[in-house]
């Protein structure tokens, strides 16, 4: 047994020394995708876990903490009406405009909670993929018959994915059927709307902090308007929730206050020192983090309020590291392509733009593959289709990659590794990835 730990331990280290004597420096290609590599996870820093996963984390922690098992049993559990659940989770993403990975919290939350695996597959699908932000984009860029077989595509997938998965772990479900009809279920310790208000405060932020900027110069539109005013937007729910904490979850009025004084000092003075208006933002909304998690933590009157932050802590430990791993794999193999610029990874991009032309099964798959493996934040896939589109890549392809892509990549698929186990997650990407390369050569035959 020493023996076989100290062999494990010399392979480690030879296989390290190998890769460090092999280390091709010399390669252009190689040093392009290092930076391609760090490029993305700069920008990943900057712009996502700030702004998008840590509220998101929150509201993961919403679900875990005040929305009792009864609720998530009544809408997603394994017993719940199929035409319900499946109907909540398809079009559930409507109101979360949220990518592949800040869905994951939240999926995992429902998941822990008890809901069947069906309609919770049908919410991680479509949570990213109905986003109506990203809908309503791809209509204005890529023309309107994309966005609606984008959006019918999106639905028709959470529900038939959802399903299969469901039917062929039909016996787990059988056996948690049976488990939660046995579950007592405690009352709600307050009245939904209560939580239900608290809940879409926090989503509401989400939503308007991530606002994507329009597509195009005009100033005149609805688009324009929200984007140019999203931080006032932001700040008005800010005020629903500081208004939530006190009135909802009991903490102190002063606490509350006092914390909202911080935040709103904190981006008076980002807004004023920081010239970037990119990052400015990212001060209060990390000092607004700090000062919830502190009051909440430090809160005696509801034990919930600190098992809240406890909850989301959780999350974050569990998550953070796999898709850290995530995005530096996929930014070293695929490139960093954001804010209309491109660097490529250690695969060229001019591959992909080749492989995907015309309407072929393997063209409409490996747009399916590379868009399952590839990192898309919320909004960033349109403008990436639109340079492929223009490099010549078929429009059965695009569609495969928009149906594929922004609901996985590999970050994502190592943290529904880590919540559904190897065979599940393997069989979730297939069925996507399946159901992508029909659907791609379908629309592609038409259009």
């Amino acid at each position: 047994m020493e023996t076989k730990k100290e062999l494990k331990i010399l392979f480690w280290i030879a296989l390290l020394f190998g890769v460090a004597f092999f280390l091709p420096i010399e390669s252009a290609r190689f040093n392009t995708a290092v930076a391609a590599t760090f490029d993305l996870v700069k920008w990943y820093a900057r712009e996502h876990v700030v702004l998008c996963l840590l509220p998101a984390f929150f509201i993961a922690g919403v679900i875990s903490v005040f929305v009792s098992q009864g609720s998530v049993l009544r809408y997603f559990g394994a017993n719940a009406k199929k035409w319900l659940a499946y109907s909540v989770a398809a079009v559930s993403g409507t109101i979360l405009a949220v990518c592949s990975c800040t869905i994951l919290p939240l999926f995992s939350s429902i998941h822990k909670r008890g809901a069947g695996l069906g309609p919770a597959i049908a919410f991680l699908y479509s949570g990213p993929a109905i986003n109506i932000l990203a809908i309503i984009l791809t209509a204005r860029i890529l023309g309107f018959e994309m966005g609606v077989a984008r959006i019918i595509g999106a639905v028709v997938f959470s529900v038939v994915i959802g399903m299969v998965m469901s039917l062929i772990y039909r016996k787990e479900e059988k056996a948690k059927r049976e488990e939660q009809m046995n579950i007592p279920l405690q009352p709600e310790k307050r009245p939904m709307w209560q939580t239900s208000f608290h809940f879409f405060t926090l989503v509401l932020i989400l939503v308007f902090a991530n606002w994507g900027s329009p597509a195009s110069d005009d100033t005149s539109s609805a688009w324009y308007y929200i984007w140019a005013y999203k931080w006032y937007i932001t700040g008005f729910f800010s005020l629903f929730l500081m208004y939530s904490l006190i009135y909802i979850l009991k903490i102190k009025w002063q606490w509350v206050v006092l914390a909202g004084v911080v935040v709103g000092l904190s981006a008076f003075l980002a807004t004023t020192f920081i010239a970037d208006p990119k990052l400015s933002p990212i001060v209060p909304m990390l000092v607004g983090v700090v000062a919830l998690s502190v009051i909440t933590l430090y809160d005696k009157r509801d034990e919930e309020n600190r098992e809240w932050t406890l909850s989301t802590w959780g999350f974050t430990k569990q998550i953070m590291p796999l898709l850290a791993v995530g995005v530096v794999t996929a930014g070293f193999l695929l490139g960093s392509t954001h804010d209309g610029g491109s660097i490529p990874g250690i695969i060229p991009n001019e591959w992909i733009s080749w492989l995907v032309g015309g309407n072929s099964v393997f063209s409409n798959l490996f747009a399916s593959v590379v868009g399952a493996f590839m990192y898309f934040a919320t909004l960033t896939e349109v403008p990436i289709l639109q340079g492929l589109i223009a490099s010549g890549m078929g429009k059965g392809p695009a569609l495969a990659l928009l149906l594929a892509g922004p609901s996985l990549s590999l970050p994502n698929m190592l943290v529904i590794r880590g919540v559904l186990g190897t065979q599940k997650t393997l069989v979730y990407v297939i069925l996507v990835v399946v159901m992508a390369t029909i659907s791609g050569m379908i629309y592609g035959s038409f259009f």
